[in-house]
């Protein structure tokens, strides 16, 4: 271990800590904890959190208590059952009604939108610093530690506030990841060209970009690891980034409300964080699937005290692993999901070669309520098509704002049309494609 890692270790952090009074080395320790216990053990820590969840939920959310549900102490799945699926939708309606703590003293967050439809949600100071705590602990199971030093993509890299100290701290270099522009890109690799101590993070559409760049300029970089979020991570995607970086990429799997739901460690595939949340993988009509089965990935939220999302319903399919094909040897006794099925995310090209992915538009549409949901579509290396569902408050000035927005960041001619629809329908998969490429020539 390099000696800064230590000293960020056992006094930058403790000293931040302190200050700013968020405990996040002790959630670690926590998490760390509770993911290497027996796989008893961990199933009855998972059924006492949720006992606790339901019944301050029935006591303390008006939505929850309108329900009449009643809390089974012998029974605790059982009573999970009696609640009712939540969807977006109504999370979105009854937002404070679902709420047990004061709207002005919890923290704001919205997810990503990256299926087309944003939602927000609260949570306390509390919560927000074991979300923190577990990405960390993640991306120690992904060979990074604390004080490394770390590529990130991100789509906001005017980093303020705590932010910007904990880049500074951390030792965090940012890749616009809005249209990834191919000149920058080349700067930040051609600056850590044969170093072999950097760790290689963000979107996976992203990190898949950047290998394309550095392949296409012969640009020598190899990564200690790699660590994806965001979107799906394809085989082709991981192929490419191991082959021009040398190294493995672990993908996790979370969304923007707060939900810390599984990553990879030692396996191909990724634990689910049992610890943090109750998941159900049921079919169109409710009922639960056999592992090794499809199905709809229903979420209950463990740690979600202040605005407590029970049977929450995502958007994405996915499979769980049969116990029967769990590895003996395998690190942690955490249940397994075999497959991530999600949505088939595409990417925007420009005339440019400069690239737009997922994170590219969410990161405008999320600030716009005024729109439901939306779709991207390509069908020419010179514009694309945006398809939207207009919400409460919209008016004409909106699109323009957009249009303004995205070629503002791409700093180069292209065509953005807008289209208003009734309904956008989803893939295959279940889940809406927040961008639908028609273009041959894909990466």
């Amino acid at each position: 271990m390099e000696v800064y890692n230590k000293v960020l270790k056992r006094i930058i952090l403790p000293l931040s800590e302190f200050i700013f009074n968020i405990p996040l080395s002790k959630e670690i320790k926590k998490l760390d904890f509770f993911t290497r216990l027996s796989e008893t053990e961990i199933e009855k820590l998972q059924q006492q959190k949720l006992l606790l969840l339901l019944a301050h939920s029935v006591e303390n959310s008006s939505y929850y208590k309108n329900l009449n549900v009643e809390i089974d102490d012998n029974n605790t799945i059982e009573s999970l059952k009696k609640f009712p699926i939540l969807t977006k939708s109504i999370l979105k309606t009854n937002t404070d009604f679902i709420l047990t703590q004061p709207k002005e003293k919890l923290l704001k967050n919205g997810s990503s939108g990256s299926t087309g439809e944003q939602t927000i949600i609260y949570w306390n100071r509390k919560e927000q610093t074991i979300n923190r705590a577990t990405q960390l602990l993640w991306w120690k199971w992904a060979n990074y530690e604390l004080g490394d030093k770390l590529i990130q993509t991100g789509i906001n890299p005017k980093r303020l506030g705590l932010k910007k100290y904990k880049d500074f701290f951390f030792r965090t270099k940012y890749i616009q990841a809005f249209s990834h522009n191919e000149t920058d890109i080349k700067k930040v690799l051609e600056k850590i060209d044969n170093h072999e101590d950097y760790v290689l993070a963000g979107y996976a559409s992203s990190l898949y970009v950047i290998a394309k760049i550095a392949q296409e300029n012969n640009i020598k970089v190899k990564f200690k690891s790699a660590i994806s979020w965001g979107d799906k991570l394809f085989d082709n995607y991981k192929k490419t980034i191991h082959d021009t970086f040398g190294c493995k990429t672990y993908e996790t799997y979370g969304s923007g409300e707060g939900l810390m739901i599984g990553a990879q460690k030692d396996l191909d595939y990724m634990y689910l964080m049992a610890t943090n949340v109750y998941v159900e993988i049921l079919d169109d009509n409710g009922n639960e699937v056999e592992d090794g089965k499809i199905g709809n990935v229903i979420i209950t939220n463990l740690n979600g005290y202040a605005m407590p999302l029970i049977r929450y319903k995502i958007g994405d399919l996915a499979i769980k692993l049969p116990k029967n094909n769990y590895s003996a040897n395998r690190e942690l006794k955490l249940p397994i999901f075999q497959k991530i099925i999600g949505r088939d995310t595409d990417i925007v090209k420009t005339p440019s070669g400069n690239f737009l992915v997922v994170h590219s538009f969410t990161g405008i549409f999320e600030h716009i309520p005024e729109i439901k949901q939306f779709c991207v579509i390509q069908k020419k290396i010179s514009g694309i098509e945006i398809q939207y569902i207009k919400d409460e408050g919209f008016n004409d000035g909106i699109l323009e704002s957009i249009t303004i927005q995205i070629q503002k960041n791409l700093n180069e001619p292209f065509e953005i049309k807008f289209e208003e629809v009734k309904e956008i329908m989803p893939t295959k998969s279940g889940k809406p494609q927040l961008i639908v490429s028609h273009l041959i020539n894909k990466l």
